[in-house]
């Protein structure tokens, strides 16, 4: 099958433009797609089955599949690892029909002993096929008989380099020297055997031949638009998928910004307005850093696909550093916020003398008369803490450290339902939001949504790390399933991949629950904004 390379034209057309006209039935655009990518796809057939024959079969199934569906192809611009998806689904499913065959390979060997039986078993060559004799010769024929005799013989000789010396009348050393030389040798000829077999096998115009011969009476690949069609349900869950994605990264913008706002509302002294600016500075200069790594990496990865894999995996180093240096460095910033209040309040108390400015004023903090089980109702502080004030804790609560048995929200939040720049709870929202469900700028949890996502289930608008699977609009990384430009997993953009992400605990209904909890988050942090504007007033 050698097809020696001929000087064509560079094909500039783009794999959209030919997609385009394949669905207008234009089969000599499917055959250039098809000598485009025949390479591609055999050569990944093969290292899959070891066999050309059977890799040409299953890289004409793709294609011909190929071409029966390209109308459920969303994004023409993806039609390699689309197609690659294929291939990589028609080689799962010959892996396992013949895993569940086992009978078959049994009786192959029967039949290959019954046949060892009958004959001479003295004679070795029954036990290998004319095909394995004829390689295992050409790979030992071209070695020297200096070194080839050692070789054969301790083999032979059940690796006795002492049955080899004698029977060759030679040292020991001399035997172990040869042996060394011969298997280095042997190496070399069989790397070249094989690379010259494999530039022989490369398929070329008969392949493409063959393709084209079997698509010849199907007819042109219907267009996607067929109402209540797979690929339409399939794209409309992908794009509620990516709203509520964006929703949730949206909402941990907003829910940190208004907490901002309700910092200069606390600010009683320049120090601390300036502290709340720099805050505002390191906030937005850290999350557009990781959102320029994201965006960057992104562009890096598609650009060069051969480091998609580095890229990827360099990528998520940062997120998950970021993830876990970010509340760090919260908790620092916050508490040099409650030692500045306290340096300022002994500094300058001209500028605490008001009542709403007191410690543990009604205007600075509430706490409600009603309790269960030793908490109260509802705790809510509005002014800006000193040094040693403790966390504010109730069944509902809110403040720079929050912690609420129901519902929290705050710089640092943790309870039920929390909401914050740090959030940790059953359902968290937030910059980074730590949860069973985790949602926000970085979301993290069993099922974790937002522009990063890092959990079990992921689904995120830039970067979706998950361990089951993940969907992202960037970078996808999962163990089992992934989708998305940049997805690495056992499987990726194919067919599994798609149907286990088309999760029913994950369909409309679900997403419009997100949603909806999504929006409702934000409107706790808005209210508490302006309820410090109303009690503190305006930064002075």
């Amino acid at each position: 099958m050698h097809h020696p390379p001929s000087m064509s034209p560079i094909d500039t057309t783009t794999d959209a433009d030919l997609v385009a006209a394949c669905l207008d039935g234009d089969r000599t655009a499917f055959s250039r797609l098809v000598e485009r990518y025949q390479r591609l796809l055999c050569s990944l057939a093969y290292t899959a089955t070891g066999s050309i024959p059977a890799s040409e079969d299953l890289a004409q199934e793709a294609f011909v599949i190929a071409w029966q569906r390209l109308g459920e192809l969303r994004s023409p611009e993806k039609f390699r690892p689309w197609l690659c998806g294929i291939l990589r689904h028609r080689i799962g499913r010959l892996r396992r029909r013949e895993a569940r065959a086992p009978t078959h390979q049994a009786a192959d060997i029967d039949e290959h002993a019954h046949a060892i039986t009958a004959a001479d078993t003295s004679a070795p060559s029954h036990a290998m096929s004319n095909e394995e004799q004829t390689i295992l010769w050409h790979a030992l024929a071209q070695l020297p008989e200096t070194y080839r005799e050692p070789l054969v013989l301790y083999y032979r000789e059940h690796r006795s380099v002492e049955h080899v010396a004698v029977a060759l009348d030679l040292s020991e050393d001399a035997v172990k020297q040869r042996l060394h030389r011969g298997r280095k040798l042997l190496q070399e000829r069989v790397l070249r055997f094989v690379e010259g077999a494999l530039v022989r096998s490369t398929p070329g115009r008969v392949f493409t031949a063959g393709v084209l011969a079997s698509i010849a009476a199907l007819p042109p690949p219907a267009r996607a638009a067929a109402a209540g069609g797979i690929a339409a349900k399939a794209a409309a869950a992908t794009k509620s998928t990516g709203a509520a994605a964006w929703l949730a990264a949206l909402s941990g913008a907003v829910s940190t910004l208004l907490a901002l706002r309700a910092g200069l509302d606390q600010a009683r002294t320049g120090r601390e307005r300036r502290a709340v600016v720099r805050l505002v500075i390191i906030v937005f200069a850290l999350f557009a850093g990781l959102v320029g790594v994201l965006f960057g990496g992104r562009e890096a990865a598609l650009r060069w696909p051969d480091l998609q894999v580095p890229l990827a995996w360099s990528v998520q180093a940062i997120v998950v550093g970021f993830s876990i240096g970010w509340p760090l460095l919260f908790w620092r910033l916050l508490r040099q916020s409650r030692e500045l209040r306290s340096a300022e309040r002994a500094r300058r108390p001209e500028r605490f003398r008001a009542p709403a400015d007191q410690r543990r004023s009604r205007s600075g903090e509430y706490v409600s008369g009603w309790r269960l089980l030793g908490l109260p109702l509802v705790h809510i502080r509005f002014a800006t803490p000193d040094a040693g004030d403790p966390p504010v804790i109730g069944w509902i609560a809110g403040g720079d450290r929050a912690i609420g048995i129901l519902f929290a929200w705050g710089g640092f939040a943790a309870g039920g339902i929390a909401v914050g720049a740090v959030s940790v709870g059953l359902v968290s929202f937030g910059a980074v939001g730590l949860g069973l469900v985790g949602l926000g700028s970085i979301g993290v949890g069993a099922i974790a949504l937002g522009a990063v996502a890092i959990g079990y289930r992921a689904w995120a608008s830039m970067s979706a790390l998950g361990w089951e699977t993940a969907q992202g609009y960037g970078f996808a990384l999962a163990k089992t399933a992934a989708e998305g430009p940049i997805a690495i997993a056992r499987h990726a953009n194919d067919a599994i991949a798609r149907e286990m992400l088309a999760n029913p605990h994950l369909d409309a209904h679900t997403m419009i629950f997100l949603v909806a909890v999504t929006i409702l988050a934000i409107a706790p942090v808005a209210a508490y904004a302006a309820a410090v504007r109303r009690r503190l007033g305006k930064d002075r």
